[in-house]
């Protein structure tokens, strides 16, 4: 579509149509002689471009899409969880993909232009938004990651296969212990969501504070607060970090405390809260296994000043587990390893509790001792 006719025909939605409707104005704006029914067709055709996700809306309401992305004009795909694939949708040039994503940023309040040629920012609905222009890249891009669309309880996971019911049920005692738990993995591995089904075993009667970049937290529990970090505006002011949500957070009657996931600095305000009382949190970090979790949260440290050894010291009075979930190349989410965190004194690396190929590893036993000094009911894959 003519990228002329799109701006002006939005130019005279903006300043008002004295009740001319999307019809009306887009066949005096085209300045050619139209029959109904190509009225019709570029009616729909500016309709998909002015309003919601234009083109890629098709692709994100598909059941199961988790992710759309435009590499160029001819190159989108979308992943609905077996990996990712072609669809088939052609932009008209890179302007069109650049009108796009530009209209998208504004939706979310965010700039996208020469001066600020990428943003990263939440749509309305929830919808997580990246977008990056030339010459930073060959081709405006744009990646959407799709909320998910229905709260899946642990019992769903266990139904989807990502971890076995035994496993499921000490982590949910896990939690009811008030252990705190790092859930990591890589992107698009399904931290966040196990991390909501988990939360979502949590007593009614406990006060829940998430707090998190964009909305992804979607969990089924009476009493979450979740709190948003704000980004800078189009004045470079106003942000409101991670970090400060961490401390808004201990000044809120809150049972559990968790971060969605570790970015930087807000890790010295998280680990000072689970050491003055605040147990039970709970958050997510980006790793490729439990071993390379310590080394991952002693470089967001350094972002807080925080030194190695401060980091470790503290850790190991405020963490208690690690989770690790990975992405196998089909495309199904599963967890592989569940460690407990090194106590001070102890040997630095996490300690397997458990692993999806081998089940039970020496450090269950650590566990089972640990439940027992708390005076905690042992779960029963733990007394297997």
């Amino acid at each position: 579509m003519n990228g002329q006719l799109v701006d002006r025909v939005r130019s005279r939605l903006a300043s008002g149509t004295d009740g001319l409707g999307m019809a009306q104005v887009a066949g005096q704006e085209s300045a050619l002689l139209l029959d109904s029914g190509a009225l019709s067709e570029l009616t729909g055709q500016l309709t998909a471009e002015l309003t919601g996700a234009g083109p890629l809306e098709d692709a994100l309401s598909v059941e199961g899409v988790t992710d759309v992305l435009v590499n160029a004009p001819d190159q989108v795909w979308v992943d609905r969880g077996h990996g990712l694939e072609r669809w088939p949708l052609y932009f008209e040039s890179d302007a069109a993909v650049r009108r796009l994503a530009t209209r998208l940023a504004a939706q979310a309040g965010r700039r996208l232009d020469d001066a600020a040629p990428y943003v990263d920012a939440a749509l309305p609905d929830g919808t997580r938004l990246h977008a990056i222009l030339p010459p930073l890249v060959a081709h405006p891009t744009l990646s959407l990651r799709v909320l998910a669309r229905r709260r899946l309880s642990l019992s769903d996971l266990v139904e989807l296969g990502a971890l076995p019911a035994d496993l499921a049920e000490l982590l949910a005692a896990l939690i009811d212990a008030r252990l705190t738990m790092l859930i990591s993995g890589g992107a698009g591995t399904g931290k966040t969501t196990l991390l909501a089904a988990l939360l979502g075993t949590v007593g009614p009667c406990e006060r829940i504070i998430t707090i998190e970049d964009a909305a992804e937290l979607a969990v089924d529990h009476p009493h979450v607060v979740a709190l948003l970090a704000r980004a800078v505006n189009v004045e470079r002011a106003g942000d409101v970090p991670l970090r400060e949500l961490v401390r808004q957070s201990l000044r809120m009657r809150a049972d559990r405390i968790v971060v969605g996931e570790f970015r930087g600095a807000e890790i010295v305000e998280l680990l000072g809260a689970l050491n003055t009382g605040h147990d039970g949190g709970a958050a997510t970090v980006h790793a490729n296994s439990v071993s390379d979790v310590p080394a991952r949260l002693i470089a967001l440290a350094a972002l807080g000043g925080m030194s190695a050894a401060a980091l470790v010291a503290q850790a190991a009075s405020a963490l208690d587990l690690l989770v690790h979930i990975r992405r196998d190349r089909g495309g199904r989410r599963r967890v592989e390893q569940v460690a407990l965190w090194p106590r001070l004194g102890d040997q630095p690396e996490p300690r397997l509790v458990w692993n999806r190929t081998g089940g039970l590893r020496p450090a269950a036993a650590e566990l089972t001792r640990r439940l027992d000094e708390a005076q905690l009911p042992v779960p029963s894959l733990l007394r297997s």
